[in-house]
């Protein structure tokens, strides 16, 4: 690439950002998932709109994966520990023995109602299976859900890539069952929990030392909070470990720890998260070609979807949801709630990348039915969660930014006091802080004031607190108890 080159990639890539940034908004305003947006910008760039060619099924395949690896990222250090822990368990069942019961279906509907090949049938399961963790991390966003539901659904969506990705790689170099199945089972469970603990023990080590360093600039945590993620992934890849199933672990690791400038990182990940969904998106989009769409691509699309959804996806939910207690209204919306997005498109280059037979036809089979089966399942989302009754009413939490002083041994918090927060109409004399700690500034409508013991704290108001490094975690479980229990939380127990 030249610097003519560069220019013009910088123009047109610039321009596609701005427009894909511009239409988040429109995509929620009219309740379209947003990913339907990427795509069709990137339809309407490709080959079959403004010309720009892109064919390059192993560059798609790098770049998807690229992707994948930051929004996996994105996701575990974003995602609260104590919602995902109790329902790790079910997640992980979903994201495995689910796995299973969804591909051996969807493969059997496939071959005998569609008329597939054993191969492509069991191609096409493998890659519809895995729910994409972007669209499943977006509507978690937006929709309240119940803790239970939140932390499944995080759990499933950030660790069924891997062995998913092992069944299909094998699958498309035509070695799956050299060794028996039970060789192929042992692989895939050997790369989940080699990429598990690596992802754990690079997590641990990155938080360790960034709680034993004050870099000189508060830019600097995100990137290397970011960079520890990523690490985890090239680091398990290095040794055939899986390497989606380390950099989801070591980010869910990093994004629990108590880090400086934790709100600043959670915003820039954020970020990178969004930038890597417009990219992959967009690139997956320039990749499918409307023109080589058929009649039949669509009904085996269609079909493929039916089984999946309306099939296979609540049968895995409820063989999971034997070993634990949930209601079943709210296994019908974790079903619903699985939903595809990128990663099987991602997933469906495999096979074009590695010239299977048949593989065109299957990556516009399944690019058929993502498209299709994402808004009909991400549609009535809202309104299905308030039917299944897994809305979550609770008071919102507290948000603690964190910053280290370096001349002293101790951080300075700041406390944003959100809508609904128990905190408002609190004395700041009641907050009954820990020693070592106390409110030094308060920021109300853009003016500040040092306040007094008896001045009550206000909704959107933020606290900036100076405590002492030994009592800082003391000091924000004390605030993040008066923020939900009011001011005789703790009442009679150590605060």
């Amino acid at each position: 690439m030249d610097a003519d080159q560069l220019d013009q990639f910088l123009l047109i890539g610039s321009g596609v950002l701005v427009l894909a940034v511009l239409a988040v908004r429109v995509s929620v305003t009219a309740g379209l998932p947003s990913l339907l947006v990427y795509l069709f910008l990137g339809l309407i760039l490709g080959s079959s709109g403004f010309g720009i060619e892109f064919a390059d099924a192993d560059v798609a395949h790098a770049l998807g994966f690229g992707g994948l690896v930051l929004i996996l990222a994105e996701g575990g250090l974003t995602t609260k520990w104590e919602h995902v822990r109790p329902n790790l368990g079910y997640g992980l069942l979903l994201a495995t023995l689910g796995s299973i019961v969804s591909v051996t279906v969807v493969a059997t509907g496939a071959h005998y109602l569609l008329d597939l090949h054993w191969e492509l049938a069991i191609l096409l399961a493998a890659v519809l299976t895995p729910t994409d963790a972007a669209a499943v991390f977006s509507v978690l966003r937006a929709v309240p859900l119940r803790h239970s539901v939140t932390g499944t659904l995080e759990a499933e969506s950030g660790l069924n890539d891997a062995p998913i990705v092992v069944l299909v790689v094998a699958i498309s170099a035509g070695d799956a069952l050299d060794h028996g199945i039970w060789a192929l089972i042992g692989l895939i469970v050997f790369e989940l929990v080699a990429g598990g603990a690596i992802g754990f023990a690079i997590g641990w080590l990155g938080a360790y030392g960034l709680r034993r360093v004050a870099l000189p600039a508060s830019g600097l945590y995100p990137l290397v909070v970011f960079a520890f993620a990523v690490f985890a992934y090239g680091s398990a890849a290095s040794v055939h470990a899986s390497g989606f199933a380390a950099v989801y672990v070591a980010a869910l690791v990093l994004g629990n720890t108590e880090l400086p400038h934790r709100v600043a990182t959670r915003s820039f990940v954020e970020g990178i998260g969004w930038l890597a969904q417009i990219g992959l998106f967009v690139m997956l989009g320039l990749l499918a070609s409307p023109d080589e769409l058929r009649w039949w691509h669509v009904w085996h699309g269609l079909a493929a979807g039916a089984i999946l959804t309306f099939v296979a996806r609540p049968l895995s939910v409820a063989v999971c949801a034997l070993w634990f207690k949930r209601d079943v209204r709210e296994q019908l919306f974790v079903g619903w709630a699985g939903l595809r997005g990128a990663v099987p498109i991602v997933l469906a280059t495999i096979p074009l990348a590695a010239d299977v037979p048949g593989s065109r036809d299957l990556f516009n089979v399944v690019f058929v039915a993502v498209v299709i089966y994402t808004l009909v399942q991400a549609a009535p989302l809202a309104r299905l969660a308030a039917w299944c009754g897994v809305l979550n009413d609770e008071v919102r939490d507290v948000e603690v930014e964190a910053a280290p002083l370096e001349r002293v041994s101790a951080d300075l918090l700041q406390i944003h006091v959100p809508k609904g927060s128990r905190l408002a109409g609190v004395e700041v004399g009641e907050l009954r802080l820990p020693v070592g700690a106390s409110v030094s500034l308060v920021v109300r409508d853009g003016a500040t004031f040092v306040p007094h013991r008896t001045d009550r704290i206000a909704i959107h108001d933020d606290l900036l607190i100076v405590a002492d490094r030994a009592v800082r975690e003391r000091a924000e479980d004390r605030l993040r108890a008066v923020g939900r229990h009011g001011r005789l939380a703790g009442w009679g127990r150590d605060g």
